[in-house]
């Protein structure tokens, strides 16, 4: 008798990775001449947002696109960040909070589960916890619901890994 595969859909994502493309994005700020003496700061608070202070927006900005590249560069999905609009701090500088998408939320969940289910394939989606388990007889068409889920992750911006495949 054969022996169920299955797989777990995540959205996580390396906390020590994250940690190195901000120290990246610090020294970048440090040595480029239209931020340096700028007194930008990045700063990683209880590893579930990343707050952004600098003098203007366009700083802000050109900050954001500095750590998107460094994620990419580091092997970490840019969809992890989650940018709110910038707010006034203290002292005339622009203060913007980038929240950290960990773990799927049971929306994004069910949404997923339905799409499983939409593409008829033999495998079955249940929901534990902050991730999804699929589970089928035959290994291809769990690769095939892979496939399925990837491109809809991409559609929904949820950045999305595939574990325990067994």
């Amino acid at each position: 008798m054969a022996k169920d595969a299955s797989f777990d859909i995540v959205s996580e994502f390396d906390h020590q990775e994250l940690v190195n493309a901000l120290d990246q994005t610090r020294r970048e700020i440090a040595s480029r001449f239209d931020l340096k003496d700028s007194g930008s700061e990045l700063e990683l608070e209880e590893g579930k947002k990343i707050v952004l202070t600098t003098t203007d927006e366009f700083r802000a900005q050109n900050i954001y696109d500095i750590l998107e590249a460094k994620l990419v560069k580091r092997g970490l999905n840019p969809l992890i960040l989650d940018k709110e609009e910038p707010e006034a701090a203290l002292g005339g500088k622009v203060r913007q909070v980038i929240n950290l998408k960990k773990g799927i939320e049971t929306e994004m969940a069910k949404k997923i589960v339905a799409h499983i289910k939409e593409v008829k394939l033999k495998v079955q989606a249940s929901i534990q916890g902050d991730q999804v388990r699929v589970s089928g007889k035959n290994k291809d068409d769990l690769q095939e619901a892979i496939q399925h889920v990837r491109e809809f992750g991409d559609r929904q911006s949820m950045p999305l890994q595939f574990t325990n495949y067994r």
